[in-house]
Order: structure tokens, then sequence, then C-alpha cells
């Protein structure tokens, strides 16, 4: 217990830095939505840290010393040769901080602007200047609805925060700031702007089951990049496993994954190549079209040995009815009105024959729905061996959505464990950020990922705990019918694991909808009824 109180406080502490930001930069809205807001402070925020991360290596150059002598600090390649981001001069920090306050300022094409339309013209420049950035960075400040005056304060608020040094670079500032300011976006547009964003500790716990040491890391609903973030995370975090496997050879753990990814949302799109781009994660990648993954999958010939993902809970617009005939349904065609055994089979599809592994999130009520067929294709996935593991989460996780949720983890890798699955129940871990958010600590992750890593490795720590997880076979699992929601097999009680929100939700519109056409024909039935009485004057 101490632990976890020990862990909330340092949570907490972290928290406000970037609280105290985000409250003074939400002051600053005005009358823009959330929406539009978010690409004005995330830009700013990244041009922040790009500039912070030339002027480190500017003055370096400057200054001339060791392996720096000689060097031009004013030649993009020797920007280039240490991976940061090359800033024309019209995009220093310096000069958009000093020319945050004015109402006229004279670019040096003659063209006069204000501090909106020189904001553009920076973000211009890089993206003229550093190809991989080309339609990428938002030029939205020249726009009418954007006060001046707020843009002012805003940029002087940013200005306070040290984002591309080397030392704020060792604390991550830029990713602590840049993910809380992503999760309160998305808090601040509901269910739209939580499409793209996945709290950082379930990604956490995705990333540290699967462990993507080396290989081809996917996904393709890869929303604002949180997966790839947190991989390269997990990499660096992981320091002695590459030593070691390099038998004194040197070597960079990054250079050994690759990611892919794709998105339908164009500025969803945009936003998670600026959150790889500001850690140096190569993003070429990366693909757009609105059609989606489903209708046009930019990867289709590839096998990934990691597929990490977050897709739109029960997505009824997923336009199934022109893919009933689509190769990925090998274990049965999905439902065109709820696209999660689609995304199963997609995921499945794209997994590496050797090796590949899948996490991903999805609705609770995956693991029981039977209707459309799903029930059947559920028990094939069962049966072909591919069910490792079922994490169920706690409620509140989300920011977004109320829908119950859990964890799928698939692979090929299980030697000697086909007819074994690993049901987890985290539904008692995490702890209460606020009245409407939870979040899980250090200490709930690691017991999560070692209790699966202790399994999947047949290690003897590993043992069934009444409550938290049970190994259980596939008769086991055939007994209950392929129902595959972690009560029914550790121990908890069934009626909230249970709960299917889509089913509840469809049989209260169906009750409600049939009350208020009574409530129609009753009123119609007292209209009448009142005609009919005749008062004496």
């Amino acid at each position: 217990m101490p632990k976890v109180k020990k862990a909330n406080q340092k949570n907490n502490k972290q928290e406000s830095i970037e609280a105290t930001l985000w409250q003074t930069a939400d002051k600053l809205r005005k009358n823009m939505d959330a929406a539009e807001y978010k690409h004005v402070v995330l830009g700013l925020i990244f041009l922040k840290y790009i500039s912070d991360a030339f002027e480190d290596l500017h003055s370096k150059l400057v200054e001339g010393k060791g392996e720096y002598e000689g060097a031009d600090p004013e030649d993009p390649n020797e920007y280039t040769a240490e991976k940061v981001f090359f800033v024309p001069p019209v995009a220093r920090w310096k000069r958009i901080s000093d020319n945050a306050k004015k109402t006229e300022i004279l670019l040096e094409n003659g063209k006069k602007v204000d501090i909106g339309g020189y904001v553009d013209e920076a973000m211009e420049a890089i993206e003229r200047q550093n190809i991989s950035l080309k339609g990428v960075l938002p030029k939205v400040y020249a726009r009418q609805n954007l006060d001046r005056a707020s843009l002012g304060g805003l940029i002087d608020l940013v200005g306070t925060i040290a984002l591309g040094t080397e030392e704020a670079k060792s604390k991550d500032m830029l990713g602590q700031v840049y993910e809380y300011f992503l999760g309160q976006f998305a808090l601040a547009e509901g269910k739209k702007g939580g499409q793209f964003y996945t709290p950082r500790s379930v990604v956490k716990v995705l990333v540290e089951m699967l462990e993507p040491y080396e290989g081809r890391v996917f996904d393709p609903c890869c929303g604002s990049g949180g997966m790839f973030v947190q991989s390269e995370k997990f990499i660096a975090a992981h320091q002695d496993h590459y030593k070691k496997k390099g038998n004194g050879i040197s070597l960079n753990p990054a250079d050994l994954i690759s990611i892919y990814g794709q998105e339908s949302n164009q500025t969803t799109w945009r936003l998670a190549k600026m959150n790889l781009a500001i850690r140096g994660i190569d993003s070429s990648n990366i693909k757009w079209n609105n059609e989606g993954s489903f209708l046009n999958n930019a990867h289709k010939d590839l096998k990934a040995d990691f597929i990490i993902a977050n897709p739109p809970f029960n997505d009824s617009d997923w336009s199934g009815d022109l893919l009933k005939d689509d190769a990925r349904w090998k274990y049965g065609v999905p439902p065109s009105g709820n696209a999660n055994y689609a995304w199963i089979q997609h995921f499945i599809y794209h997994m590496s024959p050797t090796n590949g592994m899948a996490g991903f999130v999805l609705a609770k009520g995956s693991l029981t729905s039977k209707t459309n067929g799903e029930g059947e294709t559920r028990k094939a996935i069962i049966e072909a061996g591919l069910l490792d593991c079922i994490v169920n989460l706690p409620a509140k996780l989300f920011l977004n959505t109320q829908i119950p949720a859990c964890l799928w983890f698939l692979s090929r890798r299980k030697e000697g464990r086909l007819d074994k699955v690993l049901f987890i129940d985290a539904r008692n871990l995490g702890y209460l950020v606020n009245r409407r958010t939870k979040d899980f600590t250090d200490e709930d992750i690691a017991k999560i990922s070692k209790t699966y890593h202790y399994w999947h490795n047949k290690n003897e720590e590993y043992q069934d705990i009444p409550g938290f997880c049970k190994s259980v076979s596939l008769d086991e699992i055939r007994e209950k019918d392929y129902v595959l929601t972690p009560g029914r097999y550790i121990g908890l009680p069934d009626d909230e694991d249970d709960f299917d929100f889509v089913e509840r939700f469809g049989k209260l519109k169906a009750e409600l909808e049939e009350q208020m056409k009574e409530e129609v024909q009753l009123n119609a039935l007292i209209i009448e009824n009142l005609k009919k009485v005749k008062i004496n004057g």
C-alpha cells in the first residue's frame, strides 16, 4: 500500500507542471473550440522543441571545439548528421518571441503580416527545409477567429518551457507536456478527440507485455502515434538487453525496429507525424488515406512481428457490406454493423506467420458477443490456437468513453501452450486521478506484465491467483461456449463482467422508443376524450 501512495504522489507532482500549463493555455482559447485550438497549441510546442534542439547544437557549432571544429553553424547537413531539424532564421524561437506582441511584421520578401501570419510563414519555412515534414505542420495561425493577443500570450507561455535542450530531453519534458495536452484535448473534444488518443498507461501495458525488442511494429489505426512512442521508450529503458545481444559491439536499439502505421483522419495523421518527428522516430511508413485500413490497406503485404492497436470500439460504419468476400476473413465474415471482429482478423492477417504477436484494445462486448456469427468467429480463432491472453480493464481508464474495455493478446509463439489461455482481471488495480478518471501505477503495470511473462515463459514463479489470474485449458473454454470474460474463470462475479454495453443500450433504446410511441397514442386519446366533454354554461 505505501508503494502505491508514493507512486500516486509522484504522478500528482509530475502532473502539476503540465496541468498548470494546460490551465493557462486553456484560458487563452477564448472563442476557439478545442478541435481547432489543439493544432494551435501543439504546433507551437513542436516549434519550441525543434528550435530548442537546434539552438543547443547551433551553440556548439558556433563554439567550434572538438568534433565541431571548423563546422558551419548555418549548414543544414551539420544538423541532419545529428538527427536535429534545421530551423531557418525566420522560424527560430527568439524571433517568434520578439515579434509576439507586434501588430505588423515586415518579412524579408517585403510582405507585411501580423504574428499569426508570421508563425504560418515559420511553419512553411521549416517544411521547405525538412522534406519529412512537408504537408504536416499546422498553418492555422492567420485565422480570423484566433485572437492575436491570445496568440502572443500563448507564445510567451510556451516560451517558458525548455523542451529541446539536452537536460529537458533527459527528463522527457516534451513527452510529458505533449501527451498531457493530447489527453486534455481528447477530453475536451469528447468521443471525436478520444478516437485518436489511448491513455499512456494502457499503451504501456500493451508494450510491456509484447516486448518489441526488434522487428516490425504495426498499428493500422495509429491515431496520434502513442503506440510507437511507447515502443521507443520501452527500447530506451532496456539498454542492457541490447548490450548483451551486441556482445560488446555498440548497437543503437532504435535501429532494430521499424514502424508502420495507417490513419484515415488527415489532421490526426499530421499529429502522429509531429509526435514522432519531435522524438526522432522515422515516420516515413506512417500512411494516410481517407478510406481507412479496411477499404484501402496501405500495407497490404506487411507481415509484422508486433501489432499494437486501439481501434474504434463497436464501429458500425466500416463499409463491411463492400467487403463480404475479403481474403482477410479467414475465420468468419464480420457483421457489417460492428467492426470488432473485422479488426481482429485484420490484425491476424498482418501477423508474421512464424513469430507474429498482437496486443490490442477492444470493447468488452467482443468477449461474449454471439450475434451475426461473431461467436463462431471467436470459436474458430480460439481453436486455431491463436488466443494467448485476455486482460480485463477497470472502468474510467479512457477519457472519452464509458464502454467497458479489455485487452486481447494473440500469438504465433505459443510453443507448448496451444491448449492454454491466460486470463487476467485487472479491475481492482489502478487509482483515481480525479472523480472521472482512473490510471495504472507503474506497480500495477509491472504486476500485469510480469504475470503474463512468467506464464508465457513457463517460469516457476507463475501461479494462479484467485480473483486475479488463471491459466485455462481450451476444454474449459469449450465448456463455457467460448465466452472469454475473465470473471467466468478466475472467480469474480459474472454480473458486471458479462455486461455488454451495446446490447444493453439497444434494449434501453427500444424500450424508450416504444414508450414514446405509447405516449403519443395516449396524448391523442386524451385530446379525443376532452373533445367529448360538454361544459354547461
